[in-house]
Formats: structure tokens, sequence, C-alpha cells
């Protein structure tokens, strides 16, 4: 039976999905909402999403610091995620407020732009238990080359080496996308990045920060890879 898996990045516009069939591409899409790609994704396994899912009622999660600290020059890429509270906000100058009462540290203007895509993607996280899981690009690309990337992934060499990786690991992304080709490269590498982990979330390989994930409410929070 085949494998069916999809991995999703964020990018400026929406949402870039990559997906997998027994590890090996299949197709690359586009959509404006995670809902749309969710909708289109029947018979898939899982789908690996490159966004926070699940916040702490008080604190920051253990995941991302620990997947940062694994990152050597790639840790900027990992943000800490503030308290649930803090994203139930209705602007930046009270969230940043509220998250510096609860952490005693503010919120980054970056942060509070996803929240938008993070709201809609734990929703769909909490109707639809076990679909969706949190992974995250630099992690997984780390996973695959057995240490921390050297290279920015919006440099030359950083693009080549990441496109290596995944061909490596069976993922060999074809010239010529269609539509999803229009998403900016990085966005599209990070997307089968996240694909790769979803596979090996599919066949029981996957791993997490932290391990074991940490509980809230009946939750899991982790980073897988």
């Amino acid at each position: 039976m085949s494998i069916h898996v999809i991995g999703v990045d964020a990018y400026a516009l929406g949402w870039v999905g990559v997906e997998l069939r027994d590890g090996a591409f299949g197709r690359a899409m586009l959509a404006s909402t995670l809902y749309e790609i969710v909708a289109g994704s029947s018979g898939a396994a899982v789908i690996g999403v490159d966004i926070p899912l699940g916040m702490l009622p008080d604190r920051w999660r253990a995941a991302d610091t620990l997947a940062a600290d694994q990152l050597g020059p790639r840790r900027s890429s990992v943000f800490r995620v503030p308290p649930k509270a803090v994203w139930q906000e209705g602007d930046f100058a009270a969230a940043n407020r509220l998250c510096r009462e609860l952490t005693g540290a503010g919120l980054s203007r970056q942060s509070w732009a996803l929240r938008p895509k993070l709201l809609e993607a734990n929703a769909i996280w909490e109707r639809h238990p076990g679909l969706l899981f949190e992974a995250h690009p630099e992690v997984s690309f780390r996973q695959m080359a057995g240490e921390p990337l050297a290279y920015a992934k919006k440099t030359w060499t950083g693009q080549a080496r990441r496109r290596e990786l995944l061909a490596r690991h069976g993922i060999v992304l074809p010239d010529h996308l269609g539509p999803a080709g229009q998403a900016p490269p990085d966005d599209v590498l990070d997307a089968a990045a996240v694909a790769w982990s979803a596979h090996r979330m599919a066949t029981g390989a996957a791993l997490s920060h932290p391990s074991p994930p940490e509980e809230n409410n009946g939750t899991r929070i982790a980073i897988w890879y």
C-alpha cells in the first residue's frame, strides 16, 4: 500500500505543499489557505506543517529551545512560541505587553505576523487529531546532513546543498513544478524537507524535540523530524 504524505510551508502569499508517495516526489501545490490543502489531501496519512502547533498557557515551549540548540549557525530560524493567550490578543502592542507579563520577554513583530496562519493551522490541528504535525525544515535538513548546515537557505550555495540533500534521500525536485513554481525556491525546499519528515512520521521513524513531547491538556507539543 502506497504511503502518501504532504509537507507544507507558509510563505508570503499563502502555502506551498510538496506531496510524496512512498518517499518520492509526487507533486507540488499552491494554496491561499491551509484548509485548501487539507481538503485536497484525500488519502494522505499525515500532513507536516512548518508552523507552531500547540501553545502552553504561561510559558515558552521546550520544543523551540531544543530545536534551536541543534542548529548551530541556523538557530535563528527557530523562533520561541509565546503562550496561547498572547495569540488571542487583537493587536501587536497588547500581545507584546501580555507576552512580557507572562514570560519576562517581548514578542517580535516577525512572530506576530504569522498569527493568521498559526491560528488557522492550530484550528485544523485541533479539529482533525492525528492528521497534522509540526516540523521545522532546518531541523529536518540537519537530520539529513548529520550536522548543521553552514549556508543560509536563501543563498545559492545553501539552496544547492538543500536540494542535494533531498535528492540523496530520494526526493528529486523537478525543474518544472507547475503553479507551485511561482513560490520562492527556499519555501519549496522547506516544504519538501517537511514532507521528508512527514514520511518518517508515517513510517514510525520520526524523532522529536522534546522527547517525549510536552503534554498540555491532552495534546502533545513537539517539533518532529
